[in-house]
This record gives C-alpha cells, structure tokens and sequence, in this order.
C-alpha cells in the first residue's frame, strides 16, 4: 500500500492550520498527482472540517525551539553510513555506546532523513542503545539529493509499500550486525509510525518493542504475527490520526500483545519535532521518558 492519501490529507492539514499557503499546497498535491479540482476539494474539505482529517499534520520546516541538551550530557553525533540492502546500497544515520543494552530502528517522517532524523540516533546512543535510521529515499538518491522537501515527500508518497518495509528489515539486519544484539525496538513518527505498524503487520519477528508516534493504523491490519510489546503515542489535537486509534486497539487484543496507549494532552501530531512548528516541549519530554522506559522494560 502506498501512502498517497495519507500524506494528502497531511498536507492539507497543515495548510488549514496556517503552516503555508494555498498556492504552496496545491503545489504539493498535485506532485502527488491530484489533479485541480481534486487538491481543492481536499483542501476546502480540510479548512471546514467535514474532511474528518483535521488535526495537525507532518513535522514542519522549521519554527520550532531546539532541543535543550541536559548539562553535561551532549548527544554522540550520528555518523552517516551506507549498508546492502535489497535492491542496492542503503543510506543512513548510525550512533552507538560502546555497550549497547537493545538495538534501536527509527523510521522518519514523510520528509525524508532530515536533520531531526540524523540527530535522533546520536540522542538514544547517549541513553545506552544503538540506533538506526534508514534513509528510505535511498534508492532515489537520498533525502540529501531533493532540492525541494516537498519532492521527497512525493517520492515516499508513491513507494510501494513492500519496498519501504524490505529497507527497513535491511536496517534490523544492520543493527544486529553492528552490535550483534538480538533485542530489536522500533520507533516511527508519523508516516514513519505507519510504517511501524506495518512492520508488525508484516510479522517482522525479531522485534520486541515498537513505539509508534501518532502513525495512522494501516486499513484491515492484521498483528497476529507480531510479538513486539507496543507503546502507541498520540496526540490528543491530532483528530486526523486519532481516528484510527481504536482500530489500533482492536488489532492489539485481537493479538494478545502487550501494550500501552499513550494520548499527550493539549498537543498536536508531530509535537515531538524539535524542528517543526507543533513541538512541544514539555510533551515531548515526557514522551521520551516514556520511550526510554518501553525500551528498557522490552529491550532489557
């Protein structure tokens, strides 16, 4: 399945909450191949709210603080690395302790490896795990190689979605190579919290902790191949993705997973971006001190 709709509808979120204008979103629906009259229908949809899709859309370009370092404690930086993958060389961002307690796979948002993505690695390396985040616009190139954001988001809008999930089960294969750990965890945001879910769905077996972030439950999911223990973060703002929670849910018991969700309070899809304009600080702190307690309940 590919992740056109999504994204379309993220888009227009974003438009209706003022994060650019008009012309700009209808730039971007129809690189996703919309045609007039249908980018306009989902925007005006979207600006009433009869769309069903209001509520916070991807992580922005920019508007939010940084994130504040603990004294002391600075983040590793990532190192940009390159590995085999199903269909040639894989590209992504790699940190590490010298003793990692788990392996940590992070899936990013619809923008591609952005500076947020490339930081976070070096961020869960500080706090004992190794972690990987694959460029899934690597066989285009890389998100590097997009001069325009809005063209990357495209590009990752029409992956199938039987290769997204081959790439990332290349990134498992990386991380247990690397550090030779056999506890996997997995961390998506957004289009990249879809992109876990389908990961369990697919049954990728050598996960034990997933936590996606406000990522849309995929339509008639099925998790009775998963076995990871689930820690689903959303947004209380985020009605757009909110909407598939019970689904998510149901999947969850239908399955006989461990799980928790996790609903931040007076916050919007993407609060977690320190680089977008929904970042929460507080929230965003708290979720992970969530993520760092999943990962070392699961991941032990």
């Amino acid at each position: 399945m590919a992740f056109e709709h999504y994204i379309a509808t993220e888009i227009a979120a974003d438009h209706a909450d003022g994060l650019f204008s008009r012309r700009e979103a209808l730039r971007r629906l129809a690189l996703l191949g919309l045609s007039a009259s249908a980018a306009s229908a989902l925007l005006a949809a979207c600006e009433s709210g009869e769309s069903g899709e209001s509520g916070g859309g991807g992580g922005g370009g920019g508007g939010g603080a940084a994130r504040p370092e603990a004294a002391g404690t600075p983040s590793p930086l990532a190192e940009l690395i390159t590995f085999p993958g199903p269909a040639g060389q894989l590209q992504a961002a790699w940190a590490a302790p010298a003793q990692p307690a788990g392996a940590v796979l992070v899936v990013h948002e619809n923008r591609g490896l952005t500076d947020h993505f490339i930081a976070l690695p070096g961020r869960l390396a500080a706090d004992g795990y190794a972690a990987l985040a694959v460029d899934l616009l690597s066989r285009e190139g890389g998100t590097a190689s997009f001069g325009d954001p809005a063209e990357a988001t495209a590009a990752l809008a029409a992956a199938p979605r039987e290769r997204l999930v081959a790439d990332l089960s290349a990134g498992i294969d990386e991380l247990q190579r690397r550090t030779s750990v056999q506890s996997v965890g997995v961390m998506g945001f957004c289009f990249g919290g879809g992109l876990t879910w389908e990961l369990l769905s697919a049954g990728e077996g050598r996960l034990s902790a997933a936590i996606p972030f406000y990522g849309p439950f995929p339509p008639s999911a099925d998790l009775s191949r998963a076995t990871a223990a689930v820690l689903a973060i959303y947004a209380e703002q985020d009605t757009r993705v909110n909407a598939s929670r019970e689904a998510a849910v149901a999947a969850l018991d239908q399955a006989g997973l461990t799980y928790e969700v996790r609903t931040f309070p007076g916050v919007d899809h993407a609060f977690f971006n320190d680089t977008g304009p929904r970042y929460n600080t507080q929230a965003a702190t708290d979720a992970y001190r969530a993520v760092l307690d999943w990962f070392g309940r699961y991941l032990a």
